[in-house]
């Protein structure tokens, strides 16, 4: 390592890093290892690295542009620890923060943050200190500032290396092989001897890392197309061959399987909301589009049990990448995520399943760590992009069955979404020789190497260097910059300048670039100077084979380069051009642009090396029978086991997994995973609308059953497929028109373990698929599903995963679980019939044991029947709740449906094994006076439940027995109880007291009760004139709420125009043109520095923009709205807003997390133009924002303040405790005004709930306008 080029570094103190509840957790924490400990604290430190050192105005300008959050107030001695990021990274942080300073106008290389925490009191340990205040996988630690500035050190790369084949043999690559980590096997180091051995010349280490990544497990499969002998007996298919059949039998309504990024069903037609030009600012206006649907599922289990933030979060990263490249590129739409993970041992906890403590090794994450970062991490990615998360599924599982630990050690990280393409860029063009090849979106740096081939490995064989190397990072703000040029890309149609697409994913560009020149078969040049990076001293084999996230490459048309580049400028995106495609299939990687053939080059071989077909893999082994005993369901303390199966993980509340997700960004979410006026956490499916006029849409839900195949694996395959169909079924769907995503996971290797999944795949795609009809057009598999250290092994049980998607003509028919109560009378649809399996059912699990034969399929004609029988209600409107039956039985299912209502329930059935089965199935609310009609829709296999009550209790009688009779608080209480404790541990434990005090309180249900008639159209005598003023609606990178916001303002009358403060800066917008200007919502710069900060301070440090804003803002015309982080900037910006001194700014929640709901609020009467004649209104209305505190205390006058909006409580009081006020803002305030009310700044999102149909809740006419349409429509009247 040698010094930063003569980097200059100047240090900039700033603000506290530790709030109150965060600093006194650490400190316990801390006094465990180091009782002389008595305080802790913390504030950010920063590093600014210039070429030249800073002259006092732009240091005084950097610093007031690093000046955020709460100032440091802590002592300034102690023993100090430094954490910076870890020495060789960048943060994504340093990247966002430096693009801000960049586009202030100042010029430095780079910004960096570290946390340096001071001690007070005696350490004695400061190593193990250190240790518990830093990540190691991330992070490193110092004693002093000394050691902290190495960030900026220049690395020396190691040289590139040849391996001598040609002298040493197989030796040379076997070596090579333990040293890169590569994970070949003795027939891909034999294929590789040979194939080099016949070039006669030795391989670079650039070129085995390459093959090994491109030919890793993770990116062939090759364990999916080996040869299978089972008990000795070859069979006739693989299992990607087996799963190919679904497409030969039931392949109608697929567009594309198996041989791009995702896969394609048949949509319909959509109305697009489309810039009318793509490279400047110019009108919205729609466009009619055949749109197809997206459906992609990932796992990123290895990065996950390394470093569960990071993990977690470029695995919802990638995934995202993976629907934005699929055609000549497309739109990623709506997200889903899911969590596997052994025991938690929630601190405070003592449970009956988790009794036999295994152990775990070090350096893997606990599974409470992974719960604690990884959902956060998928999260952050998701709402930082502007993708909404609405489904999921989350098990806890790990037990001894049969001699073997079972569990998810090494977890599953599961991303997948759905999204829209154009019909006509369905399929990548054949490119010619000639084509441009380039990468888009963000730098290389030494990240993820590989991280392809560790993912395949078994957690904790691997060395513990190699796995800090497949730590990655995601920054989702770059990777929002390269979908806006897509989108701008795929908006042209036919002029398409994109040819062909392809993420960067494992492997990174050394997998990316061949695969696409593969595709078209051909060869390629590429130069590796011109690959952009953002660290130094990187080898050639990191450069080309790292795994920085947020990266594309394209096949560009040579003519359109200027065009492509103008729309990167725009939105500030990075690319580069890479290579060149060739006819030669040569693919040659040239240290610069000028080079002649030579040992110099990292690369020059044929890519039919690379890519072509190593020996075909043969997978030999034996099926296993595992049995247990069959469970005494008498033998247990019924009451005691009824509360500890609704406290079990896998079934109780998961809105510690969803509140922290933005579900209504885009405008386009019809059924997110909260139900009812009480917001309770248990939709079974997730819907999304084609576009923001009509009704139809698209449905996804997710179906697993990993526990049975600890015992039946084919048994837990095909209950997988049956859960995600009854999960679909909440949706108007038919059977026929559902496509299937299979992610496979199993411990391949393991005796018996290669045989059942076998087995499982046969189950599924030679049998249950065909008879249903139904097709898998796309999967993933992960296939060392193990986790070995010292003596011990825990291994997963064969997991599948299945995740159904389907269209739909018309959404307004999709049921929820929420009980209607009154006259009604709950129905049970048994496709079990009667057989009550309970092995590996939670009534087993919270009694320690398994429980003997599981539930299965016996019949797909039952489940047919269960969907012809659904919607034969559903057209009768006779269904007016609907639930699946699946963890924790019909108890579980009736107690969740009890929850969304706030109901009681007098339930009866015949005996244990029928109130805690967890055989496949529905329960189904319908009219008392239509129960025999109901019945008759299913045969036998439907019977009488339950009834609803009226004084909230759930009781339960079983057989002659009154088995239950609980209160529904107590019982929603214990429910709730994960998700507290989880979020105590993660959030502002106040905050999640409070929450978790509420749950089942019934009180503070939402309502909408507005004081004017929503159908009463305000604006009709303006839209007759054709007058339409136009409305500025301003984006900074990072934005996400733009269409949205600009079809609100549409709807209204306006002509909306779309403006990125490139346009601005550049001189291509002139905000002199416009009456309105809108600040949209979302993440710029990803709100570092500070929500909003960044935006505002790339105005007030641009003279000329200044100036532009402050002349706009002082016309007596023009009006202005910012929602949340338009608000946000609104407000950095209130010294340029005539009126605006007394606005406060808005900081971070007091829950210290992002908050999405669905929030009640008043209109306050107010000046606002906005809400003329909606005072006293009380409606609910979409949050999301990890920033919305109205903080007085940093600017503004609480008393002089035009408040213009709050959150209120049931009774319309101020709302003060959380989550009703989701961010802690005094007196509830969430929206300001000017006293001319020609400006607001609002937190809440009115755009993306316009429509009843976006409501995740609501009583008004689904296909009405919302009450917040009048909003925009005030907004027109008040120009004329």
């Amino acid at each position: 390592m040698a010094s930063s080029h003569d980097l200059v570094l100047t240090h900039v103190p700033g603000g506290s890093a530790l709030s109150g509840f965060r600093a006194r957790a650490l400190l316990d924490r801390l006094q465990r290892i180091e009782p002389g400990v008595t305080r802790v604290d913390a504030r950010y430190i920063h590093w600014v690295a210039s070429d030249q050192p800073l002259d006092e105005d732009t240091t005084g300008a950097v610093t007031r542009i690093l000046t955020y959050g709460e100032p440091y107030e802590g002592p300034g001695e102690g023993t100090l620890v430094v954490v910076t990021p870890r020495l060789g990274t960048i943060s994504p942080w340093a990247s966002k923060a430096t693009d801000i300073v960049h586009n202030c106008g100042i010029d430095i290389h780079r910004v960096e943050r570290a946390t340096e925490y001071m001690l007070t009191g005696e350490v004695g340990d400061w190593e193990a200190v250190a240790a518990l205040l830093h990540d190691r996988m991330t992070e490193s630690a110092f004693a002093d500032h000394d050691g902290a500035a190495h960030l900026f050190d220049e690395r020396v790369p190691e040289p590139m290396e040849h391996v001598d084949v040609l002298g040493e043999g197989r030796a040379a690559v076997e070596r090579a092989n333990v040293d890169y980590g590569l994970a070949l096997s003795g027939d891909e180091i034999d294929y590789l001897v040979e194939a080099f051995t016949g070039l006669q010349r030795n391989p670079t280490d650039v070129e085995l890392m390459m093959f090994a990544q491109a030919n890793s497990e993770h990116c062939r499969h090759k364990i999916f197309n080996a040869d299978f002998i089972i008990d000795g007996e070859p069979q006739a298919n693989s299992l990607f061959g087996m799963i190919r059949h679904t497409e030969k039998v039931a392949g109608e309504g697929t567009i594309v399987a198996y041989k791009d990024n995702a896969s394609i069903m048949r949509g319909g037609p959509a109305t697009r909301w489309l810039p009318t030009q793509q490279d400047g600012p110019s009108a919205y206006a729609p466009r009619e589009d055949e749109v197809h649907v997206l459906m992609k599922v990932e796992t990123h289990n290895h990065p996950t049990a390394i470093s569960p933030f990071p993990g977690a979060a470029t695995g919802a990263g990638g995934e995202i990448r993976d629907e934005g490249a699929t055609g000549r590129g497309s739109q990623p739409k709506a997200g889903l995520s899911g969590f596997m993970v052994s025991n938690l041992n929630l601190p405070g906890t003592q449970e009956n399943w988790e009794s036999e403590q295994f152990g775990a090794p070090e350096h893997i994450a606990s599974p409470l760590d992974i719960m604690i970062d990884g959902p956060i991490g998928a999260a952050a990615f998701n709402n930082e992009f502007g993708r909404p998360g609405l489904g999921g599924f989350f098990r806890v599982y790990e037990q001894t069955v049969d001699g073997i630990r079972r569990g998810y050690h090494k977890p599953i990280m599961s991303a997948g979404g759905l999204g829209a393409i154009s019909a006509s860029q369905t399929e990548k063009v054949r490119f010619l020789a000639g084509t441009l090849l380039v990468q888009l979106g963000g730098p290389g740096m030494r990240i993820g190497m590989g991280g392809g081939a560790a993912s395949s490995m078994a957690s904790g064989t691997n060395a513990a260097e190699l796995d800090f190397d497949s730590v990655q990072r995601g920054n989702p703000e770059i990777e929002r910059r390269a979908q806006e040029v897509i989108n701008h890309c795929w908006s042209m149609g036919e002029a398409n300048p994109v040819l062909a697409i392809h993420d960067v994913g494992a492997g990174g560009l050394s997998n990316a670039f061949p695969e696409l020149v593969d595709d078209a078969g051909l060869g390629a040049r590429f130069d590796l100077s011109a690959v952009p990076l953002e660290e130094s001293g990187l080898a050639p084999k990191e450069i080309w084979c790292n795994e920085s996230q947020e990266r594309y490459v394209i096949a560009l048309q040579a003519d359109s380069l200027d065009e492509f580049a103008a729309l990167c400028e725009r939105e500030r995106c990075p690319y580069a051009v890479v290579g060149v495609a060739r006819d030669d299939a040569q693919l040659v990687l040239a240290p610069g642009a000028e080079d002649e053939a030579g040992d110099d080059r990292p690369i020059d071989m044929p890519l039919e090396v690379l890519l072509g077909k190593p020996p075909r893999m043969t997978r030999d082994d034996r099926r296993v029978q595992r049995a247990t005993e069959a469970l005494d369901e008498q033998k247990f303390q019924l009451r005691d086991s009824a509360y500890a199966v609704l406290r079990h993980p896998s079934v109780a509340s998961k809105r510690f997994l969803i509140t922290i997700g933005d579900r209504s960004v885009g405008g386009l979410t019809h059924r997110d995973q909260m139900v009812g006026p009480w917001q309770v956490p248990v939709a079974d499916v997730a819907v999304t609308l084609s576009d923001f006029r009509g009704l139809a849409g698209q449905a996804m839900s997710s179906g697993e059953r990993s526990p049975l195949a600890s015992v039946d694996a084919p048994a837990s395959g095909r209950m997988a497929v049956g859960e995600s169909i009854t999960n679909l079924l909440a949706a108007p769907i038919t059977l026929r028109g559902i496509k299937l995503s299979c992610n496979w996971m199993a411990a391949c290797g393991e005796d018996g373990e290669d045989a059942a999944l076998f087995d499982t795949v046969h189950a599924v795609a030679m049998e249950l698929c065909p008879a249903l009809g139904i097709s898998v057009p796309v999967g993933k598999d992960s296939l060392s599903m193990r986790t070995k250290w010292d003596d011990k092994q825990v291994t997963s049980p064969v997991t599948l995963v299945v995740s159904a998607f389907a269209s739909l003509p018309d959404v307004t028919g999709t049921l929820t679980p929420q009980l209607r109560g009154g006259e009604t009378t709950l129905l049970l649809v048994d496709l079990g019939a009667g057989k009550n399996r309970l092995g590996g059912s939670m009534l087993a699990q919270v009694n320690g044991e398994f429980g003997g034969e599981v539930p299965d399929l016996d019949d797909p004609q039952r489940l047919v029947d269960l969907v012809d029988g659904v919607n034969a209600l559903r057209a009768k409107g006779i269904a007016l709740s609907y639930h699946d039956r699946s963890d924790g039985g019909l108890w579980a299912a009736a107690c969740e449906m009890a929850f969304a209502g706030q109901i009681g329930l007098d339930i009866e059935v015949p005996s244990r094994g029928a109130l805690f089965s967890e055989e496949l199935g529905a329960l189904i609310e319908v009219p008392t006076d239509r129960v025999q009609e109901a019945l008759d829709s299913f045969g036998e296999l439907a019977s009488v439940v339950a009834k609803p009550n009226s004084d909230k209790r759930i009781r339960v009688q079983v057989a002659d027995e009154d088995a239950i009779d609980e209160p529904l608080y107590d019982l929603m209480q214990v429910w709730d109880e994960v998700s507290w404790r989880i979020a105590a541990l993660r959030d502002n434990p106040e905050c999640a007291d409070e929450e978790h005090a509420a749950a089942g309180a019934g009180d503070n249900a939402l309502v909408v009760q507005p004081s004017f008639d929503p159908a009463d159209d305000v604006t009709a005598p303006y839209l007759n004139l054709g007058a339409r003023p136009k409305v500025a609606i301003l984006r900074e990178q990072g934005v996400n709420s733009h269409v949205e916001t600009s079809f609100a303002f549409d709807r209204a009358g306006f002509e909306t125009y779309d403006v990125h403060m490139t346009d601005l800066q550049a001189g291509r917008f002139d905000l002199a043109d416009v009456a309105g200007l809108v600040a949209c919502g979302g993440f710029s710069y990803g709100d570092t520095l500070g929500a909003g900060e960044g935006w505002a301070r790339s105005v007030l440090f641009n003279p000329a923009l200044t100036e532009a804003f402050s002349s706009f803002f002082h016309r007596n015309d023009t009006f202005g709205l910012g929602i949340c982080n338009g608000c946000q900037m609104f407000a950095a910006l209130a010294d340029l807003i005539p009126g605006a001194d007394a606005w406060p700014r808005f900081t971070r929640n007091r829950s210290e997390q992002y908050e999405a709901r669905l929030s009640q609020v008043e209109v306050l009467d107010s000046p606002s133009i906005f809400f003329t004649g909606m005072e006293g209104s009380r409606l609910p209305i979409a949050v999301a924002h990890g920033e919305g505190f109205a903080n007085f205390s940093a600017r503004g006058d609480a008393d002089a303040v035009h408040r213009a909006a709050r959150y209120i409580d049931g009774a319309g009081r101020p709302a003060r405790t959380y989550p009703l006020n989701p961010n802690g803002s005094p007196d509830g305030l969430t929206a300001v005004t000017t006293p001319d009310g020609r400006f607001t700044a609002m937190m809440p999102h009115p755009e993306r709930v316009q429509r009843n149909v976006q409501m995740s809740w609501t009583d008004g006419p689904i296909d009405q306008p919302s009450p917040w349409l009048r909003m925009f429509r005030n907004a027109r009247v008040w120009v004329d």
